[in-house]
């Protein structure tokens, strides 16, 4: 107790102050070291979002570009199929055409032979028809188209027919079919 009478109330208390301020400190102390581990462990989550972020960004770049050439070598097969289609179509056409106008040519080469010979280059003779029988022929050579416009007529129509196969070959493509 000797100690005691020494110190006073206000040494006493200052005594208190002194040991709850090291009281406060080592609390404060051990909540410093725990917010530090605590703030370690919230950076390291961080930086693992941030580079998930950046993965995912980097991965959905790549898919764009992938797709974006995937879209350029379907776009360029379509236009391929297509050029294909026109030239096989032209050329169908045309052949078409020529054969239809040099049969056209040969008709009118033999109308006209026959024209200037009417018995058609034969030996013997035949007997010709009755008069009655000749009349429908007459009368269905008069419904006959003049030879031009029967060789246009002819001509359209190969025309027409080219195009209907060219619009279902056409329409056949699918622009939206990748390459396997």
């Amino acid at each position: 107790m000797s100690l005691l009478r020494l110190i006073n109330i206000q040494g006493i208390a200052g005594i208190a102050v002194g040991v709850a301020l090291a009281i406060l400190l080592v609390i404060q102390k051990s909540e410093t070291s725990h917010w530090k581990k605590e703030s370690g462990r919230f950076e390291q989550l961080y930086d693992q979002q941030q580079s998930a972020l950046a993965t995912t960004v980097s991965n959905y770049r790549a898919a764009a570009q992938q797709a974006e050439a995937a879209d350029r070598a379907n776009a360029q097969r379509v236009q391929a199929d297509q050029r294909a289609i026109n030239e096989r179509t032209e050329d169908d056409y045309q052949a078409r055409l020529a054969t239809a106008r040099s049969l056209a040519q040969r008709l009118r080469g033999e109308s006209a032979s026959a024209a200037a010979d009417p018995r058609g280059g034969a030996g013997a003779a035949v007997p010709g028809l009755p008069a009655s029988a000749r009349g429908p022929a007459d009368a269905a050579a008069q419904d006959r188209l003049p030879n031009a416009d029967a060789e246009l007529a002819t001509e359209q129509a190969i025309q027409l027919d080219e195009l209907i196969k060219w619009v279902r070959k056409q329409a056949a493509v699918d622009p939206n079919q990748q390459q396997k």
